[in-house]
Parts: C-alpha cells; structure tokens; sequence
C-alpha cells in the first residue's frame, strides 16, 4: 500500500521471522554468540530464552543461514501439550519414517541415524521452538535423548527455544541433571530507546528506503515508549503509522501521527503496547503585580 510513497521495494515492518530484517541489538549479538560458542564447543544442550515478539525466532532464522553442511537440522514448533509423542516428532523433524512405530522402534531408529550421521560426519541439531510448552516431562525425554552422546563422541545438539517460563522449568530440582548440560544460555532482553531507533531505521534500510528521515525522533520515543522495546510491537506501530502517512500524503512520520497509531491500536484492547496519555501543558507560572496597589481601581 505505502511502499512505493515511500520509495520502499517491500514492507519493512513485516510480522514474519525474516532472517534478512536482523538487527544487530547488543543483546541479540550476545545471543548469537552463546549459540555459535555452544555449537562449536559440543554442548549438548543450548538455551535461548526471551518475551515474546522480541526476535528469537529470527535469530534461529539467521543462525541456520550460518550453519555449514556438517549439521543436519531438525526442527520442532509443534509443541502444544496435545501434541503427541515427543520422540515421533523429533524423528519426524529429522525425516525419518515415524508411521506404525512405538517408542522402541522410534528410539532405535533415531540412535541408528544419529550413528549414520556419525559416519558421515555430520552433526544432528534438533531446535525446539516455544520449548516452554514441553514442560518438565517431556524436557526430561530430551535429557534422556540426549544419552545417546557416549563419552566425547557427540552425536546430538539440542537448542531449545522459548519464553521465559522455559528458565522456571529448568530450575526444577527435577530437571537439575538437565540444567548441568546447558553449556551455553542467554536471555534476550528489551531494546533500549537508542536500539529501537536504530532497528526501525535498519529495517527501512534493508527494505530500500534511502531516506533516513522518515520517522522523526519523536515518533520513534513515543513507539518505543509504547512497545515497551519489544521488537515485534515496535512494527506494529511503525507499520501503522506509515499506513496512517500514506493516507494523510505526509512524507513525515511525526509524533502526532504515531500518537494516532498507538491510540488506535491500543484502544481495541488487543493491541498489548502501552497507552500513552498525552502530557498536560505545563501552568504559566503567576507573579504578583510589583505593586499591588497601584493595581487598585
């Protein structure tokens, strides 16, 4: 709609994981970091956690564009806690033939493809995304997996994805078998108002804006004010806020028309940003006549 008003080849703000949209915060730096340290050091199991909307899916994103073909990849996002045996998805993430097989079955199969990849030597990664939904069961069946490494001989990497309450499940004293095999771990935190500033500036970059003046710095401190610096509510609000410049002709994202987007999303109640009131002028001050007198009719 606005991208050609804007001199833009694709929308910016776009709520799909895109790993070419990937900026650079300190804290997704520090993350990648952790994985690729984790991967290159054989640990058996890596943690990244964060709130949601606040790039995690993206980062695994750019990370598998990074991976070379030593690893095979197998990927898990269907964790809801109906969801079935966790195994058959496992082995299904990697390819393998899951139908009329119990959980002996499976389990033979997979150590046997893990032993294949082996001799071929590659690396088997599983990632499991949203790993909070696993719960502690089905995290101690990863543990139990995770037996398959004897010794030096590593077989299986696993890098679990997924909100903070995934860190409540881990500090279990059930699972503290589990939390002494994290060998790299990190939290993605909020953007800072400097970071978010600079992320919609990256993104309008990548998606071909040559202009950097097309949200002004006070539109940007009310969306990360209202975002709270969560990565996906800041697009929300600047994609709405360049829909509401398109219709207005204005070649200028000002504070007044991201007040406008943030009112408006917020006001449905759907919307989680904050809402922001707008501040009461501050009073004149009063003086006193100097002399009050001569104020006197």
């Amino acid at each position: 709609m606005y991208e050609n008003f804007y001199g833009l080849r694709e929308k910016p703000f776009s709520l799909t994981p895109d790993p070419e949209f990937l900026f650079p915060a300190r804290h997704h730096r520090r993350a990648l970091l952790q994985l690729e340290f984790g991967l290159a050091n054989k640990a058996a199991f890596l943690v990244i956690t964060g709130e949601v909307g606040s790039g995690k899916t993206t980062l695994i994103q750019y990370l598998l564009g990074t991976l070379s073909a030593e690893h095979t990849i197998g990927m898990v996002t269907n964790t809801t806690p109906d969801a079935g045996q966790l195994l058959l998805w496992v082995c299904s993430s990697f390819g393998l033939e899951v139908g009329g097989r119990d959980d002996a079955e499976l389990y033979r199969q997979f150590a046997a493809f893990l032993e294949r990849e082996n001799a071929a030597n590659r690396r088997a990664v599983l990632i499991v995304d949203e790993a909070q939904n696993l719960g502690e069961d089905r995290l101690e069946e990863l543990r139990v997996l995770s037996n398959l490494n004897i010794g030096k001989k590593l077989l299986l990497q696993t890098v679990l994805v997924g909100q903070p309450e995934l860190r409540k499940f881990l500090q279990a004293a059930r699972l503290r078998q589990f939390a002494q095999r994290i060998g790299a771990e990190y939290h993605i935190g909020r953007l800072t108002a400097p970071e978010s500033m600079a992320y919609v500036a990256h993104r309008m970059h990548v998606a071909g804006c040559e202009r950097a003046d097309v949200f002004d710095e006070a539109a940007l401190t009310l969306a990360h004010e209202s975002s709270r610096g969560i990565p996906r509510l800041l697009n929300q609000l600047c994609d709405t806020a360049l829909v509401y410049g398109y219709a207005e002709e204005s070649e200028r994202i000002g504070a007044e028309l991201m007040r406008d987007a943030i009112k408006d999303r917020c006001e449905g109640g759907i919307f989680p940003g904050r809402t922001l009131t707008r501040r009461a002028p501050r009073a004149r001050r009063q003086t006193a006549p100097a002399n009050p007198a001569s104020e006197a009719p």
